[in-house]
């Protein structure tokens, strides 16, 4: 029992404590539901300021290391294995952050089966947070696949009028590229007789260098990896399910799902991709540079085009993923610190439109663009944060999307991996084209003559419950594209000894 008095399985496993809460409690008490939820996502927020307090940002190695015997069954040696290092530490905070912010803009937005929307909510953390910390590329699967068992419940039962066709699609596409990995898991585990990630990093370079495992093979397995991933970050051309996902999903849905689950796409490449199949990884550089470049443009050519405000921000997840895919296979310590803030970057500038689109929903019923219209002047208390939100989306200097974005297109541009400039040069035309579809819905919301909307609706400003959801994320906007030298220098050591183990 040990291990239940570790930092990291304290934080993994603390939500379950609020699900065994709920379970005891009537479905009918549904603010008493509500709150168990809120403090245990709180409390979790807590424990990841604690887990953070005790991480040595100088220290490039896993840390804080819960590790004991799982499965030690006919040669498989499975580790429960947690640990977390500079490459997941940001990413973890962010999911324990994104909680309980979601959490609290369901107050009014979620009345039906709140029992089960909060017990699936909370279960979903457990996954998140269980696939940033596994070091065990078993019981990484398994929290990966854990995620979207309820991801689709709460997509399916509290989604949109095309809820079942979305969850449906969603868990398909999931599961399809998942297989694969699983099946590639399986190989290298039985290949180096351990599922460690740490020992396989020992083990593999020998056995490739001895032919155990050919050039070939090493590209296939790549491949099977980065199925699962692509799909879930997603690139171009796998991103098909992401739109309908996040038009049906409940807006704490399209919260997590932006903010945390996209990630997990982008980080598994970083996790496991680059450093497990290295030479793979450099010579596959150039054609991911390429399907992030237009999945870059094409992201934001398609959000120009949509009727719908929600469709136009789930559409700028994949030109925004694409700039994180490129920082990544830029193979530099520029391109993949860039990276990984931008995926931190993402989560908070486009949660937090999601969160204001919801907002709005609640009162209007509609999200068409069309109908909307001199909004600022009816709610500037909305129209200020949703200002500061859509800035920071298209990569405003003096906010954190800036800051991520430079840094990718620096190391872009003088990448030996990618090998051309042309990637960055064109990739940067993403960035005129989300001022382009960002300041186009800005002002057909906001600005000009009053829409239909504002016309038969007595709308509200916000109230003190959601300017309290969102101060965390401007803040956090402000701060990270004003300072960011404590972010970079939280990532430097940990993306320097990653890269210092490719053979460029």
């Amino acid at each position: 029992m040990e291990f239940l008095l570790q930092p990291l399985t304290i934080l993994t496993f603390l939500p379950l404590a609020g699900v065994l809460v709920i379970l005891f409690l009537n479905s009918e008490q549904k603010t008493a539901i509500r709150w168990v939820a809120l403090v245990t996502s709180l409390v979790t927020f807590g424990v990841s300021l604690w887990v953070f307090s005790m991480f040595e940002s100088l220290n490039p190695d896993l840390q804080l290391e819960a590790k004991y015997p799982w499965i030690q069954v006919a040669g498989w040696n499975i580790y429960y294995y947690l640990a977390v290092d500079g490459l997941s530490i940001l990413l973890v905070l962010l999911t324990a952050l994104l909680t309980p912010i979601s959490i609290l803009s369901t107050w009014s937005a979620v009345e039906e089966r709140v029992k089960d929307f909060m017990l699936f909510f909370l279960l979903l953390e457990v996954g998140m947070t269980g696939v940033f910390l596994a070091q065990d590329l078993f019981l990484f699967y398994i929290f990966w696949e854990f995620t979207l068992v309820p991801m689709y419940f709460l997509i399916g039962i509290w989604g949109g009028p095309r809820r079942i066709y979305a969850a449906i699609k969603f868990f398909l596409y999931t599961m399809a590229g998942s297989i694969l990995m699983l099946l590639a898991i399986l190989f290298l585990g039985i290949k180096a007789n351990t599922f460690n990630l740490p020992d396989l990093l020992v083990r593999l370079p020998d056995i490739y260098a001895r032919g155990d495992i050919s050039a070939a093979t090493q590209m296939l397995l790549f491949v099977a990896f980065a199925a699962a991933f692509a799909i879930k970050v997603p690139m171009w051309p796998l991103h098909s399910w992401l739109p309908d996902a996040h038009v049906e999903a409940p807006t704490a849905g399209s919260v997590i799902l932006a903010g945390v689950l996209l990630k997990m796409g982008t980080y598994g490449f970083l996790r496991f991709n680059i450093p497990l199949f290295p030479d793979a990884a450099i010579q596959a550089a150039p054609w991911i540079a390429l399907l992030a470049t237009i999945g870059i443009i094409y992201g934001a050519a398609v959000s120009y085009a949509q009727a719908d405000v929600k469709k136009l921000v789930a559409y700028s997840s994949v030109s925004h993923l694409g700039f994180v895919m490129l920082g990544l296979f830029a193979l530099n310590a520029e391109g993949v610190s860039g990276a990984i803030l931008q995926m931190v970057n993402h989560g908070l500038s486009t949660g937090a439109l999601f969160l204001l689109i919801g907002m709005i929903y609640e009162q209007t019923h509609t999200r068409e663009i069309k109908v909307y219209g001199g909004l600022w002047k009816i709610t500037p208390i909305f129209g200020t944060i949703m200002l500061i939100a859509s800035l920071s989306s298209m990569g405003l200097p003096g906010l954190n999307g800036f800051v991520g974005e430079f840094t990718i297109l620096l190391g872009a541009f003088g990448s030996e991996a990618i090998g051309s400039p042309w990637y960055a040069g064109l990739s940067a035309l993403g960035v005129i084209m989300a001022a382009v579809y960002i300041l186009y819905m800005f002002q057909k919301v906001f600005l000009g003559p009053a829409g239909e909307v504002t016309h038969h609706h007595e709308l509200k400003d916000l109230n003190w419950r959601e300017i309290l959801t969102m101060v965390p994320l401007i803040v956090l906007m402000f701060w990270i594209g004003l300072y960011p030298k404590p972010f970079f220098d939280i990532l430097a050591p940990a993306v320097e000894k990653l890269l210092s183990a490719l053979p460029l």
